[in-house]
C-alpha cells in the first residue's frame, strides 16, 4: 500500500505539474494580457486546471473504472473548489508581505507569484489526500 501511495503522489505531482503549466499560463494571460483581477484570474487558471487535472488523475493516477463519473468529477471538483480557497487565500495573506528583495523588477510583481508558488505547493498536499481518501476511494466490496 504505502508504495501504491507513493507511486500515486509521484504521478498525481507529474499530473500537477501540467496542470500548473495550465494554471499560471492562464492566469498570466488572465492577470497580463486582458487585465483580470489578480484574484479573478488565480480562480479562473486554477478551476481550468484541475477540471484538466481531474481527466489525467482518473486515467492515469488512480486509473478510476467508475461509471459515476459526475459524481466522481464532482466530488473532485468539490476538492479543486476547497483547494481554490486555500490557494485564494494563502495568495491573499502573502502577495503583501514583501517575500522578493526589492532589487528585483516589481513591474513583474514578483510578490503575488511567489505567493503563487507557495499557495500552490501547500493545496498540492491537500489536494492529493482529499483526491486519495475521498474522489477516488475504492469501495469497500
Amino acid at each position: 500500500m504505502r508504495g501504491s501511495l507513493i507511486t500515486k503522489f509521484a504521478k498525481f505531482g507529474i499530473v500537477g505539474a501540467s496542470g500548473a503549466v495550465i494554471d499560471f499560463g492562464l492566469t498570466a494571460l488572465c492577470k497580463g494580457i486582458l487585465g483580470v483581477p489578480e484574484l479573478l484570474a488565480n480562480a479562473i487558471g486554477f478551476t481550468v486546471a484541475a477540471t484538466s487535472n481531474y481527466f489525467l488523475n482518473r486515467v492515469w493516477t488512480w486509473k478510476s473504472t467508475s461509471k459515476d463519473v459526475g459524481i466522481e468529477y464532482a466530488k473532485f471538483f468539490f476538492v479543486s473548489l476547497i483547494g481554490l480557497g486555500l490557494n485564494s487565500l494563502i495568495v491573499f495573506l502573502l502577495k503583501d508581505i514583501s517575500i522578493v528583495p526589492r532589487f528585483f523588477d516589481t513591474t513583474l510583481d514578483w510578490d503575488f507569484w511567489v505567493a503563487k508558488v507557495i499557495a500552490t505547493a501547500i493545496v498540492m498536499v491537500w489536494n492529493f489526500l482529499a483526491n486519495n481518501f475521498f474522489t477516488f476511494r475504492k469501495k469497500q466490496s
